[in-house]
């Protein structure tokens, strides 16, 4: 019979996972965005004639984030491994949003930086930081 306190590790572990999936998923997005339309306008507005679809990608890849910070967090033996998860994850969105918005000047590069950061969270969580026992 499994134990509740394995199974909350392993579904912490799997929150995690799916964290490090998601956002290697979205850095590969964010990197291919440039190649796979530059052809089509080849000036350097590259990406302004990139389909609405494959931007909304983003949000999508925001919202599943969400869901994997949130169990992640929830399941942390590290309360700071929760204030970095959240803090990454909303550098995240405040960059995804901006590029959509301009609300102020970022690098194109600058959404990278929040989406390797959350892969290295999740991982360190996952590696360091999963509860033992049912106390988390």
């Amino acid at each position: 019979m499994l134990h509740v306190g394995t199974w909350n590790t392993k579904k912490s572990a799997k929150s995690d996972f799916v964290g490090m999936l998601i956002s290697s998923l979205c850095l590969i997005h964010c990197l291919a965005t440039p190649f796979l339309f530059i052809a089509k306008t080849c000036s350097a507005t590259c990406c302004s004639e990139t389909p609405v679809w494959w931007k909304t990608i983003d949000f999508l890849f925001l919202g599943i984030s969400f869901f994997a910070v949130f169990e992640s967090t929830r399941k942390t033996s590290k309360q700071y491994m929760k204030f970095a998860l959240w803090l990454t994850w909303l550098c995240l969105s405040v960059v995804l949003v901006n590029e959509y918005v301009q609300f102020f000047t970022l690098f194109k590069q600058a959404i990278f930086i929040p989406a390797i950061v959350l892969i290295s969270l999740h991982l360190y969580n996952l590696k360091y930081c999963q509860c033992k026992a049912n106390c988390c």
